[in-house]
């Protein structure tokens, strides 16, 4: 979901990934934009500052808003807002940081924080002295004032078009970037047009129409048709009006942009009530109602999620690890998260070596889970991680991390209980598997085929990856070795650091 007009998604100090993510995106391709998504999400660059990790946070925040991942925006949007707060920033990244806030406040409709904020991107872009970046910044805040602008009443917005104007065409003569060079003009022809220069807005949208369809950018090339449309129409040339309005409006329907669905469709109605097409402007205006309806169910959806979540995380909170943040849990089973567990796993491995213990991790993964979705439905294939997800809290000590990886897969990091076994991991393991095997199903998946799980083991390293990369080995012959099985791997990494 996003609830913006012309302001392209701010480019953040991110890995290349996540710019693969925003492409995919702009090019409407959004089921690969979130298949890797998922598989950048919980990365942070190595070495980041505090400044370049709140600007991935923040960006990631945003494509996951745009991906209608609404309680992962707002839990990483928090975290990556937290270090801006309080200080006198001249870093890149903070300005870059501050920019992809400002387009989520204005996708929730704080629409005056917003301003401020991308203003306060501006200034500290122009302190860092960061051209490509101030441009970005110019970018946003000159495309969110043009969409000030058309909510105005008409006596207000030339002046707003015009400071909007100046903004961008500063951000053009600065950026190299071709991507965010379409974005910057397409932005100035809409204010050139607001200002009444349709000259000079027919001919930077002419101009982003060509760049974006060489380009494949859908985004661009909806905002390019629709600028195109808007001088059509102050020009009375109503017909050339309508078909280019029509072709911004298929674009963001193929990139899923609910805003600028939502404007599109509103103008290309005017269009059509001043050519008298009636048919034209009621298919519109449906549109429109279902754009703006769109929009506010996914932002009430997605709250509603996020409080359930919170919900869950503190019950979770007094059955396993306190303190736990509700941005580190589960929704759905209500174990931690693959990020709590990243959180969480330097200190407990630290504990554990500290007092002379050796590190444990266990790798579950769930057997032939497929077909339970493809027999039983996935609503019972959710029962089912659920009913695991209680096995391996009843299985697991209260000093131990239990975790939900990714889809079946689930880790257990032992922790520094005293009395444990020098084999502790491996007897762990198979009690989880014999609870899982001996487990009674009937109530949750009724005559469909019971899972079962395999499980890798490792003990030795005090790294979280080597400790998993270990555990994996180990899964892998499990899974060979005719699953339901346990499988350990020899001890690694020992006198590494966390």
């Amino acid at each position: 979901m996003s609830a913006r007009v012309e302001q392209r998604e701010p480019r953040a100090a991110a890995p290349g990934a996540d710019d693969e993510v925003k492409a995919l995106l702009d090019a409407g391709r959004l089921v690969e934009a979130n298949t890797l998504f998922d598989r950048v999400v919980s990365r942070v660059p190595p070495g980041a500052d505090r400044w370049a990790r709140s600007a991935v946070l923040v960006n990631r925040a945003k494509l996951a808003w745009r991906l209608g991942r609404i309680p992962l925006a707002l839990e990483l949007a928090a975290e990556g807002w937290t270090d801006l707060d309080g200080e006198h920033a001249d870093d890149p990244a903070a300005a870059q940081a501050m920019l992809a806030l400002g387009y989520l406040l204005e996708g929730i409709g704080n629409r005056r924080a917003a301003v401020d904020l991308l203003r306060l991107s501006v200034r500290v872009a122009r302190r860092a002295d960061a051209p490509e970046v101030l441009a970005g910044c110019l970018q946003g805040l000159g495309g969110t004032l043009n969409f000030r602008a058309i909510s105005s009443p008409p006596e207000l917005a030339p002046g707003i078009f015009a400071e909007a104007r100046d903004h961008l065409r500063e951000g053009l003569a600065l950026t190299r970037d071709p991507q965010l060079h379409r974005a910057l003009l397409g932005a100035c022809g809409r204010s050139l047009a607001g200002v009444g220069d349709l000259p000079a807005a027919d001919e930077a949208a002419s101009e982003t129409l060509r760049q974006a369809v060489e380009a494949h950018d859908r985004w661009a090339e909806a905002v390019a048709n629709w600028v195109l449309a808007v001088v059509r129409r102050e020009r009375a040339e109503l017909a050339g009006a309508r078909t280019l309005a029509s072709r911004a409006v298929a674009a963001a329907e193929a990139i899923n942009d609910t805003s600028l669905l939502l404007r599109f469709s509103l103008d290309l109605a005017d269009i059509c009530a001043r050519m008298n097409d009636p048919v034209g402007e009621s298919a519109a205006l449906r549109r429109s109602v279902a754009a703006g309806r769109t929009a506010t169910e996914t932002l009430q959806e997605g709250l509603a999620q996020a409080l359930e979540q919170r919900r869950v995380a503190v019950q979770a909170q007094r059955l396993a690890v306190a303190a736990q943040e509700a941005a580190a849990r589960d929704p759905l089973t209500g174990l931690a998260n693959r990020l709590g567990l990243e959180r969480s796993a330097p200190a407990l491995l630290e504990s554990t070596t500290t007092r002379g213990r050796v590190p444990w991790l266990v790798l579950v993964d769930v057997d032939w889970f497929k077909d339970v979705n493809d027999d039983a439905g996935h609503a019972a294939g959710d029962a089912a991680l659920r009913e695991i997800a209680q096995l391996l809290r009843r299985e697991c000590r209260a000093g131990d991390l239990v975790a939900r990886w990714a889809g079946d897969e689930f880790v257990v990091l032992l922790g520094d209980n005293e009395g444990a076994a020098h084999d502790v991991g491996p007897t762990v393991a198979e009690r989880i598997r014999a609870a899982v095997d001996d487990h009674d199903w009937t109530m949750v998946l009724g005559t469909t085929r019971r899972p079962t799980v395999s499980i890798g083991v490792a003990a030795g390293a005090t790294r979280l990856d080597q400790l998993f990369a270990a555990a994996d080995l180990a899964l892998y012959r499990a899974k060979r070795h005719g699953r339901n099985r346990v499988e350990v791997e020899p001890a690694v990494g020992v006198g590494e650091t966390v």
